[in-house]
């Protein structure tokens, strides 16, 4: 017994006192001394993991193991092994080992999908399911710990027990396990990867994906909201990925212009030679002269080729289709490798379509939208030179003028 003034303390409160007063010491030296020395390091190393290790605080976790340290190896020595209170500040301690385990645990796990996720190879494969599942896991194993040690049991009796706990496990948690079992299949399948556009009607998703986690895939829309979905939609129902759009080089235009069928006809000489003006109608026109020539000279006698209906002759829609391949074919927006197609629908109370379907090789959405729209500017304001107009619904302005016997032109001619 030490006697201090009036106090009386006895000897093993004492060393206890101090053994405390030690493990302090230690959590102060590693974190005032080691922690800000390893951070200056790390600054000055081109390294990028030593970096991601004090951000992620795996050093100041794992340090965390010293005061614990130092206690489980002093109490031996201040302390009666067979009391109850030894016995009680070893569980602590091992509680507490189990704790920081964890935690460092997570840390290491999250500098990995850190570390990972630099690469390319991770845009193309997430393994930020496979991260949260094993942290997942290694939380239940740290619980289990915890309760055995609680409990004075060892982890085996709770582990033999767990299988009595699955039908509650599945029912509680069933939307976490269809989550996870989602996630798995996402990554392994590859059928969503981060930065992906995708569209899922049912969720009122559009947009490029930002996150995927084990239960839920986060999608920024186009108007920079987000939209949480769950992973296990994206198995169970349909969507839309525009990945192969991006990947293959070229973004598809389909778009129609409806021809004003009073406007088909023949072309006439006259206008055939104003059309060979055109550098890029050109061979075009002089094959198929060429070629209607000798195939009426074979067929048909000059009396005969007087009926319009007789023999072969140009007309102003399938000129009109022509210059619209020459023009797209020497467009620079155009991909020329993929599918290239002007062709004719059928028709419509709105007129004949004429639909153009092929690729733009900018997949941007603003400079695909650019060209698609300069492309039909220029075709829409082609089409007198045809002698051809765009069909349009009648307008009040236009009944007025049917009205007051105003002549509104088919089409302007030079």
């Amino acid at each position: 017994m030490i006697t201090i003034g009036s106090f009386s303390i006895s000897e093993q409160v004492l060393k206890l006192v101090f053994l405390f007063l030690a493990a302090a010491v230690i959590h102060q030296i590693a974190f005032r001394i080691i922690v800000p020395l390893f951070k200056r390091m790390a600054k000055k190393t081109i390294n990028v993991w030593d970096d991601i290790i004090i951000e992620r605080k795996v050093l100041k976790r794992a340090l965390h193991i010293l005061p614990a340290t130092v206690l489980s190896f002093g109490l031996p020595l201040v302390m009666d092994t067979s009391g109850e209170l030894y016995t009680i500040l070893t569980k602590a301690i091992i509680l507490y080992y189990i704790i920081v385990g964890y935690l460092v645990f997570e840390a290491l796990l999250n500098v990995v999908l850190d570390l990972y996720e630099l690469n390319e190879k991770s845009k193309k494969v997430s393994i930020r399911g496979f991260v949260q599942a094993i942290k997942i896991i290694g939380f239940l194993f740290a619980l289990i710990l915890v309760i055995s040690q609680l409990a004075g049991k060892s982890p085996v009796v709770f582990l033999s027990g767990l299988g009595a706990f699955t039908a509650i496990i599945l029912l509680f948690f069933k939307d976490s396990i269809l989550g996870l079992v989602a996630g798995i299949q996402l990554s392994t399948n590859d059928l969503v990867r981060k930065g992906d556009w995708i569209e899922i009607p049912k969720h009122g998703a559009d947009g490029d994906v930002i996150d995927i986690s084990l239960t839920t895939v986060r999608v920024q829309n186009w108007d920079k909201t987000i939209t949480a979905v769950p992973a296990y939609d994206l198995v169970s129902s349909s969507f839309k990925n525009w990945r192969g759009m991006s990947e293959s080089g070229g973004r598809r235009i389909k778009r129609s212009i409806n021809i004003d069928l009073n406007t088909i006809r023949f072309l006439q000489p006259d206008e055939i030679e104003k059309l060979m003006k055109i550098k890029l109608l050109r061979p075009y026109l002089e094959e198929r002269i060429n070629e209607i020539k000798k195939a009426n000279s074979e067929n048909y006698g000059s009396e005969d080729l007087m009926v319009v209906t007789n023999g072969r002759r140009l007309t102003n829609i399938g000129t009109f289709r022509a210059y619209c391949i020459a023009y797209l074919r020497n467009h620079p927006g155009i991909h020329q490798k993929l599918t290239f197609l002007i062709r004719q629908l059928d028709l419509t109370p709105n007129g004949l379509p004429l639909e153009i379907y092929v690729f733009c090789n900018d997949t941007a959405w603003v400079a695909y939208e650019g060209i698609q729209a300069d492309i039909f500017d220029h075709l829409l304001a082609v089409l007198p030179e045809f002698n051809l107009r765009a069909f349009q619904m009648l307008s009040g302005e236009d009944i007025k003028r049917a009205l007051q016997g105003s002549a509104v032109p088919v089409c302007e001619k030079e």
